[in-house]
């Protein structure tokens, strides 16, 4: 369908795809002008920018000025609602899931941002670069004064990122990106926040997006919401929603109020506009573009072929505990070739030639 005949939500609704999938900082104009041909990653963006928003990179030449100023903005305006929408549903699910796994005290409240951060014990350790050890005290006294010896910035993977949140510390990308909390807001994101409670396991029996078509085909007069990886058409976990998704849950972890304790209507105020300030780029020393690609590096940057596999690897290991155990949109012709029907197929033609042959 012509992106020219979409009303405004269907361009919005689109465009709600972009920070989820393709890039979460760059601006759309410069990847559709593919303005630097020396950055794989821009170039990259652009790829996946082509796919996500159906019809997109097939009508943008039919388009005039005014009509790409039009579309692009609303498809901004999308990208920008979802990141907020994502933001707010994280906000009362992770202070949960951490209250449910480390039972700290106090507890996390979601609405109390100034124990969130390195003012939280258990907050502090799941922010803590991976490579110290966040229960000696040295280490928490740097981190709180921020000395020259623990600047906590981009440049290090945090420990909310790794499998059952231990590091190897000989070897970093053990267990890295393996996370059940990553796991459990990825969930909450494109499939559902009730999905979420599936976690455990490795997705055998699941398939998300079917059980959202049959639960939406038996709904006579119930209305059941349609899952954003059905919206968007997403069969697979792809890096960069894994990026998008550990910019999440720290912005969730981190957030909290540089001044003294506020009242409850400055409190107010300032929650209200927490969507805005809650995205600004750079966070004291952490700068979350970086992080960003930092993440979407780590998988599509890659060295040789041998970690390429284990990239792989790790990916099929998200989308089966995210989709569940469908394989079906790996059936690419090139498999179902070599399949018996096909194999069969081929013997019985390679016998008529051979009988036809000796006639």
């Amino acid at each position: 369908m012509s992106l020219r005949g979409c009303d405004k939500r269907g361009e919005r609704n689109r465009g709600r795809a972009i920070r989820r999938l393709v890039v979460l900082y760059t601006s759309l104009e410069d990847l559709i002008a593919e303005n630097d041909h020396q950055e794989d990653r821009l170039q990259r963006g652009y790829i996946e920018l082509s796919r996500a928003p159906p019809g997109l990179h097939t009508n943008l030449g039919d388009f005039d000025y005014e009509e790409c100023e039009d579309m692009l903005r609303k498809l901004k305006k999308g990208a920008d609602a979802a990141r907020g929408d994502d933001t707010s549903c994280l906000k009362d699910l992770v202070a949960t899931w951490v209250n449910q796994d480390f039972c700290p005290s106090p507890l996390i409240r979601p609405d109390d941002k100034h124990l969130h951060g390195f003012a939280s014990d258990i907050c502090g350790k799941l922010l803590c670069p991976a490579k110290w050890d966040w229960d000696q005290n040295r280490v928490k006294a740097g981190i709180h004064d921020r000395t020259t010896e623990y600047i906590v910035s981009e440049n290090s993977w945090p420990l909310f990122m790794y499998e059952n949140y231990t590091v190897n510390r000989n070897n970093l990308e053990e267990g890295l990106l393996k996370s059940k909390l990553l796991v459990l807001a990825f969930k909450a994101i494109f499939t559902s926040p009730s999905s979420a409670k599936e976690v455990e396991g490795d997705g055998d029996g699941t398939d998300i997006i079917e059980n959202n078509r049959r639960a939406r085909r038996k709904s006579d007069q119930a209305k059941v919401k349609t899952c954003v990886a059905s919206i968007i058409n997403m069969k697979k976990v792809t890096p960069r929603s894994i990026a998008y998704v550990a910019c999440q849950v720290r912005k969730n972890f981190s957030y909290h109020i540089d001044v003294p304790r506020l009242n409850k209507f400055e409190r107010q105020v300032h929650f209200a506009l927490s969507n805005v300030t809650s995205w600004r780029t750079v966070d004291g020393n952490f700068d979350y573009e970086a992080f960003w690609n930092n993440v979407v590096d780590f998988f599509e940057n890659v060295p040789g072929p041998v970690t390429k596999r284990r990239i792989d690897k790790l990916l099929e290991w998200w989308t089966r505990k995210i989709f569940g155990t469908n394989h079906r949109e790996d059936l690419t012709p090139e498999v179902v070739s070599q399949m018996s029907v096909n194999a069969l197929a081929e013997q019985r033609k390679a016998l008529e030639d051979a009988a036809f042959d000796s006639d």
